[in-house]
């Protein structure tokens, strides 16, 4: 018998021997599975509330013969699992954080440790985790004081940085949120004090979230309004203009040693988009009253090793002005003016000739004579290297504002992306001027007596869902000691307010500044 031969008559022999030993004395288990029903399948809570679960298994699932457990998966980037609960229902005071979870109901059989499992989608939300951010000037010492209106529960919550630790701060500018933020603190609170970020988690504050601790100096800057640029971060204190590298990280401020004048305290900047190769970033020069750009990559030697900062009429020679076949071909004023005292400054996402590159308005003032001048800024990679300045610098809007009925009092100005018009506030009354004609056209467009309008804006938004709501004007104004948010609808009126109810908001503070807080992802 060769070895072949005897390894398969050993098996088959084995093989016999086990059957005839086999006398079916089987300890059979009998599976009790159970079917998992009673609970949603998509689950919103608020954190600090209580969610309460009541599963049924359909049949009896003693605790002495299964274990259960509540699991959450939090969706992030950094996906974490939370262990709730070890209960077959579900009684749990919310600490989770705010977010997306997977949420993991699980059934254990002791005796073997078999389980069945049922998943659910459970969304996280503050009371405070969408809404308006209302910043208000608090008292006869103007206290930065945070109020919001939740679209989450549809109530106000007052003074929401009361009990989260922070100083008091005076003469409160802006409330904002910056994409070049820490993730997880990405507001910005400004004011005269200091400037300081806020947590996203009910506003919480650490001492690291002082400004001065984003600084690569020993500056302690107070800046009016942080301005995000294309992989970068600039503002302007006390006329001293600041950069912060942001293409890898949220990068640490410095001062532009080019920039020794002082600067008006807005960064002209294009927000239509953030894929720009060499962008520009305008500033007006407070000192010799122009405008000048500046634009780091300028230095490449890939890109020609020019100055990064540039008078504006010297970079448009540098560079041709934007001529695309558009509607707007760079020529609505000669050139850029100088000699005259800045007012105001806003950028805007309204591009008529959809190149990507928002209109920035600057308004002016010589005397009684007030202008406003509107700039492209493009991309300037294409200028400079291909031949072409189709994307570069686009001198897009002028208007002569000098009969504008109480032009000289008008102390809010308001741009809206949807359309080529500007709105200004004096006391209680809106006006809109048409910029599209000539001489430009001007309508009484709100009326609110009795009241003083101190915030008026265009809330740009980030998230897709709420595109239209940019075309809203929001207009914060006081009134019997108590102040008054007002947002009316854009979109469909076309930016026609005169016919328009706004949707209303009362009881808040001193209204300085005002920003939709969208439901963070």
């Amino acid at each position: 018998m060769n070895i072949r031969n005897w390894i398969i008559t050993t098996c088959a022999c084995g093989v016999l021997a086990s059957c005839a030993g086999d006398l079916g004395n089987y300890d059979y288990h009998e599976l009790h599975e159970p079917v998992i029903t009673g609970v949603e399948a998509d689950l919103s809570v608020l954190t600090h509330s209580t969610l309460e679960l009541h599963p049924d298994l359909g049949g009896d699932f003693p605790e002495s013969d299964y274990t259960f457990q509540w699991r959450a998966l939090s969706q992030n980037d950094n996906p974490t699992m939370t262990l709730l609960a070890e209960t077959r229902d579900l009684n749990y005071p919310v600490e989770l954080l705010p977010g997306s979870y997977l949420l993991l109901f699980r059934v254990i059989e002791r005796a073997t440790g078999i389980f069945w499992q049922a998943e659910y989608n459970l969304q996280v939300s503050e009371s405070t985790s969408e809404g308006w951010m209302v910043l208000c000037a608090d008292g006869t010492e103007n206290r930065a004081r945070l109020d919001m209106v939740s679209r989450v529960t549809g109530e106000t919550y007052l003074d929401m940085l009361a009990d989260n630790g922070m100083p008091e701060l005076h003469n409160p500018y802006r409330i904002q949120w910056s994409q070049f933020a820490d993730s997880e603190s990405p507001y910005y609170l400004l004011t005269g004090d200091g400037a300081t970020r806020l947590g996203r988690s009910g506003f919480e504050w650490k001492e690291e979230y002082r400004l001065q601790y984003e600084m690569g100096n020993s500056d302690i800057p107070a800046p009016e309004a942080i301005n995000d640029v294309t992989a970068a971060k600039m503002m302007v204190a006390d006329g001293k203009v600041y950069y912060a590298e942001c293409l890898v990280g949220v990068g640490l401020f410095g001062p532009i040693a080019e920039a020794s004048f002082h600067a008006a305290p807005i960064v002209g900047t294009n927000i239509s988009t953030q894929n720009i190769v060499v962008p520009a970033a305008m500033l007006y020069d407070l000192d010799a009253k122009r405008f000048v750009a500046y634009a780091p990559n300028l230095r490449s030697n890939d890109v020609g090793g020019y100055e990064a900062l540039n008078e504006m009429n010297d970079l448009v020679t540098l560079l041709g002005e934007m001529d695309n076949g558009g509607t707007v071909i760079g020529t609505a004023f000669e050139s850029f003016p100088q000699g005259m005292d800045f007012v105001w400054m806003e950028n805007t996402k309204y591009d008529p000739n959809n190149t990507g590159t928002g209109i920035t308005y600057t308004v002016l003032r010589d005397g009684s004579r007030y202008e406003l001048y509107g700039t492209q800024l493009g991309e300037m990679w294409g200028a400079v290297n291909l031949g072409g300045p189709a994307f570069a610098l686009g001198r897009a809007a002028w208007a002569d504002l000098s009969a504008c009925p109480e032009i000289a009092q008008a102390t809010q100005f308001a741009f809206s992306s949807l359309r080529s018009m500007m709105y200004y506030a004096v006391g209680g009354t809106v006006y809109g001027v048409d910029l599209s004609q000539t001489p430009v056209q001007t309508t009484r467009q709100i009326s609110l007596p009795g009241e003083e309008i101190t915030c008026m804006k265009f809330n740009i938004y980030r998230q897709n869902e709420n595109l239209d709501r940019t075309y809203d004007l929001v207009v914060g104004s006081v009134g019997q000691q108590s102040g008054t948010l007002r947002i009316y609808e854009g979109f469909d009126s076309d930016g026609d307010f005169r016919n328009v109810t706004p949707e209303v908001h009362t009881g808040l503070g001193r209204i300085v500044d005002v920003t939709y807080r969208e439901m963070l992802k």
